[in-house]
């Protein structure tokens, strides 16, 4: 029987086993939404599962990472989460004294806000981050995403605007993200076997994860938020992913998984409204805001992959002798780098 090459022609897409399922369930999404819950079950499942598919990557993925790396864990994660929370921090600094809390109400900026711009660059993509470090840089790369879950919610986002309230963290969420990498870490670094087998079901995992994440992307909301959202979505990419890049080869990596941090976290949709609930003066901008963030989301989880597969490409032709993930695992061998 003729062999089509399915794989070879979706690896020539940048990000391939990533972008070319997250359309196609974007895709689904849109112009087909009802189909998964019309023939429900396993197919259902297929489109809606990102969770209980991030919960596997986790455990797998940690099984690839050698605990001796722990001080890289906190090192790296530290960094990224530092320069990302930091960028929005100054920018929404700046955006605040022009703008205060209401958004601009008139001309082609009208809808934007200090709380559309800080949500949107606050929080990272931790699936998508995740997917892109498992393909294209070290599995340890992959473990940084522990400590910048602290991103998540909308805490940091109320901190970053001086709202004064909701001290406590949701420290349960938190560990409850952290818990299923802990539990690969254990069993790969108890027995090498265990690491070996569960460490090859991670580049399988990454296309279904993408379908299940592109599933939960309408992409009508890019098109209400109009050219706006997507320049908020490409100011999320620029204005976060250079300092990323840069902090990311400071501190001894290769830029990659600063350039995958670039991006917005689905759940930071949220946060518009968390935070008008806490104080109401910014009721006005949560509306506007959370659509300009959900543009966001979608715009970035496209725009990510790409840059993040051309930097990593780049890197690769720049040194050839070495390869993307410095420190290969036996997952990496098993892949290719984009091409």
């Amino acid at each position: 029987m003729a062999q089509i090459p399915i794989k070879r022609t979706i690896e020539r897409v940048p990000g391939g086993m990533m972008i070319v399922p997250l359309l196609i369930g974007s895709l689904v999404a849109t112009f087909l939404p009802d189909m998964p819950k019309f023939f429900g079950s396993f197919t259902n499942a297929l489109f809606t599962g990102s969770l209980p598919i991030l919960a596997v990557f986790y455990v797998c993925m940690g099984a690839s990472i050698d605990i001796k790396a722990t001080p890289y864990l906190l090192k790296k994660g530290g960094v990224l989460f530092g320069t990302k929370v930091g960028t929005a921090i100054v920018i929404g600094v700046i955006m605040g004294h022009f703008l205060g809390e209401q958004p601009i109400t008139s001309g082609i900026f009208a809808g934007l806000s200090t709380l559309a711009v800080v949500a949107a660059m606050n929080d990272t993509n931790g699936g998508l981050y995740m997917a892109l470090m498992g393909q294209y840089g070290r599995s340890e790369d992959v473990g940084a995403y522990s400590v910048m879950s602290l991103e998540s919610g909308p805490f940091l986002t109320m901190v970053t605007l001086g709202v004064a309230g909701l001290a406590a963290f949701p420290w349960p969420t938190l560990v409850g993200a952290i818990l299923p990498l802990l539990l690969g870490m254990l069993l790969g670094n108890l027995d090498r076997e265990m690491r070996d087998f569960l460490a090859k079901a991670v580049p399988v995992m990454i296309p279904f994860f993408a379908l299940a994440l592109g599933a939960s992307l309408d992409l009508h909301k890019v098109w209400q938020a109009g050219l706006l959202g997507i320049g908020l979505g490409l100011a999320v990419v620029v204005l976060t992913g250079i300092p990323l890049y840069f902090a990311d080869r400071v501190s001894g990596g290769t830029g990659v998984a600063g350039v995958a941090a670039a991006n917005t976290a689905g759940n930071a949709a949220a946060v518009p409204a968390l935070v008008a609930a806490a104080n109401p003066v910014y009721t006005d901008a949560a509306n506007s805001a959370t659509l300009l963030v959900a543009a966001c989301v979608v715009v970035t989880a496209v725009l990510s992959p790409i840059l993040t597969a051309s930097v990593a490409k780049r890197y690769k032709a720049r040194h050839a002798d070495t390869p993307v993930n410095d420190e290969p695992v036996k997952v990496a061998a098993e892949r290719e780098v984009v091409r």
